[in-house]
């Protein structure tokens, strides 16, 4: 987004899974309540905010999704198809119609809320480093230090097949750790917090009313580690407790990573100063998705 752009439609979505309840939650309670909604908006009363509870059927099931992962659905491959292969598949085409279209975007942000039962915090995922962005990050950062900066930019934003991409630019506030189909009261006020924080943004955004920041420490995304597996397919391994836990703490060569079933610790073979997150992520481990990787920057 260029320095001038102003932030005059929002989109804020939850229910993306069906089971990541602090989103889900706010965003109903958004919609029925008033006094919550206002306290949403502050002084940003120039800005147009739409709420969306998006896969309704996983959210009535309480499960991440019935056929197929629905933030994974929004590429142009996908988008392009006629009907869908499947619900969600079909559920993102008409969303991309009714909010969309992706590649000429009608709403100038997109915040899509999510849960993780990793031990990340409050992080917020952003998909470009532009100015905007950056920014962005630095103000909620100075106003709530707790606070995780993710940058997953190793791709064109649009190439991303998230549900926020629908956006000129799109967000997503991943807030754990929360077990899935419950909510807890920590991951519900950092979620509420962050997305208040993003708003207040936008707003001072659009004001030129932001002043000076200081840059911040963020974590940028760099590949995905699976466990290890057996010749059948089977897993040979766990997470080493050492490591459980401990999402954006620094990982280096020879630190234990997993432990085998039998009790044998093995140990970090890749390279050192990086960054495991959404570790042990419960939605990851029938992809064999042990851990993401980051390395550590300033933005």
């Amino acid at each position: 987004m260029s320095q001038h752009s102003v932030v005059n439609k929002i989109l804020i979505t939850a229910g993306t899974h069906g089971n990541e309840m602090s989103g889900i939650e706010y965003v109903k309670n958004l919609q029925a309540n008033e006094q919550i909604r206002a306290q949403l908006l502050g002084q940003a009363s120039d800005i147009d905010i739409e709420l969306a509870i998006v896969n309704k059927l996983a959210v009535e099931k309480r499960i991440r999704y019935v056929e197929e992962d629905l933030n994974r659905q929004f590429s142009q491959e996908k988008l392009s198809a006629l009907t869908g292969d499947n619900l969600e598949h079909q559920l993102a085409i008409e969303f991309n119609l009714a909010f969309g279209p992706k590649y000429e975007p009608t709403r100038d942000l997109v915040i899509d809320i999510h849960n993780t039962t990793s031990n990340m915090g409050p992080t917020l995922i952003i998909l470009q480093s532009d100015e905007f962005h950056q920014k962005m990050a630095q103000y909620v950062k100075a106003n709530m230090p707790e606070a995780i900066i993710l940058i997953e930019d190793h791709i064109p934003y649009k190439q991303h097949p998230y549900l926020c991409t629908l956006g000129k630019t799109g967000i997503m506030i991943e807030v754990g750790p929360q077990p899935h189909s419950v909510l807890r009261p920590a991951a519900y006020l950092q979620t509420e917090k962050m997305t208040k924080l993003v708003v207040a943004f936008c707003d001072r955004w659009n004001k030129r009313t932001l002043g000076d920041l200081d840059v911040v420490d963020a974590f940028r995304l760099t590949e995905e580690v699976y466990f290890p597996l057996c010749p059948a397919g089977n897993k040979l391994a766990m997470i080493h407790p050492n490591l459980q836990n401990n999402d954006f703490m620094i990982l280096n060569k020879g630190a234990p990573a997993f432990l085998t079933f039998e009790g044998e610790t093995l140990n970090w073979e890749g390279e050192d100063d990086v960054f495991p997150h959404f570790i042990g992520e419960s939605a990851y481990y029938h992809l064999n998705i042990a851990f993401a990787l980051s390395r550590k920057t300033s933005i």
